[in-house]
């Protein structure tokens, strides 16, 4: 949001409690067919395809965000899952059905079947956020969002100091920890990247989980913790463990490769965006399609709000 509003004219403040971030997972997956299910977005293709372009502007301004456009492997168990695989994809998704002896990447024996993904890819999610900010010039207050109206923001800042920011307009992005903070009910999805010493498989594979390259090495990473009513701290039971380490090696095994630590994060379902009740803005609630989706959901509101009569005054 910082970053369009900004190219749209606006003077911005972000005010970032620099807590529990699952924007900065390390290596996060830009996927359009999602899940087990397969299921696609009626957006994917195109934020995809933003998404995609943002990195190559962002690139193009001297801004470095670890990616790779590489495809993404998705093997599949049987002939009923890719049956509902396949009701699923849009025509105009590119897609190759192949034997996984064929497949780019060795897998682990006993899939039946690999579909291949040329147009996705993974990238590097604290490296596209900072990049967003970096550009955007925007003023930064390290703090807590305490309260807000459509014009004001109260922010508890590092020192428990507690004071007002005014604005022409607000825009709530707060995810998974901010909508707690709120006091709001929602659903909440953990998961956990264990970070390894190196990329396992040159193309992201995911069914379940998924091995990916990273800025560093790679990672073997999974939403399947139950979901629960609110956010809460970051955690990894030993039985999940366990659980992620089979995952890997069901998809292709993890090759000799050893885990250097772990990231874990929780991201928060139920998409809310656009002009809230109270006359404040929000973006939030894109659980796993941040990357897919998020960057074309925030140039959209950034246009709303510009187009607005609480249009924010130009910078300068």
């Amino acid at each position: 949001m910082a970053y369009f509003l900004a190219r749209a004219g606006a003077g911005v403040t972000v005010v970032d409690a620099a807590q529990h971030a699952a924007s900065r997972v390390p290596s996060a997956l830009v996927n359009p067919v999602r899940g087990q299910s397969g299921g696609v977005d009626a957006r994917a293709l195109e934020g995809m395809t933003f998404t995609w372009a943002l990195l190559r502007e962002l690139g193009a301004a001297g801004w470095t965000v670890p990616h790779g456009q590489t495809g993404v492997l998705r093997p599949i168990p049987d002939d009923r899952t890719r049956g509902r695989f396949e009701r699923n994809l849009p025509a105009a998704l590119r897609h190759e059905w192949l034997l996984p002896a064929d497949a780019p990447e060795a897998l682990a024996p006993g899939w039946a079947h690999a579909l291949h993904l040329p147009q996705g890819g993974w990238l590097d999610g604290g490296a596209l956020a900072d990049a967003l900010l970096g550009a955007s010039g925007a003023r930064v207050v390290r703090g807590r969002a305490q309260d807000w109206t459509a014009r004001t923001v109260t922010v508890n800042d590092a020192t428990g100091s507690t004071g007002d920011l005014h604005a022409d307009a607000v825009v709530f992005c707060g995810g998974s920890v901010g909508s707690t903070w709120l006091g709001e009910a929602g659903t909440h999805r953990m998961g956990t990247l264990l970070t390894l010493d190196r990329a396992v498989t040159g193309v992201p594979v995911s069914f379940g989980a998924y091995l990916a390259p990273a800025a560093a090495g790679g990672v073997l990473g999974a939403t399947f913790e139950t979901p629960a009513p609110t956010w809460a701290p970051e955690a990894l039971p030993l039985g999940s463990l366990g659980w992620l380490l089979g995952k890997g090696a069901a998809l292709t095994g993890l090759r000799g490769a050893r885990v250097t630590g772990r990231w874990t994060g929780s991201r928060l379902s139920g998409l809310r965006a656009g002009p809230q009740p109270d006359g404040s803005w929000r973006l939030t609630g894109l659980s796993s399609k941040g990357f897919l989706l998020g960057p074309l959901l925030a140039r959209e509101l950034a246009a709303q709000l510009m187009a607005s009569p609480e249009s924010p005054r130009p910078a300068g």
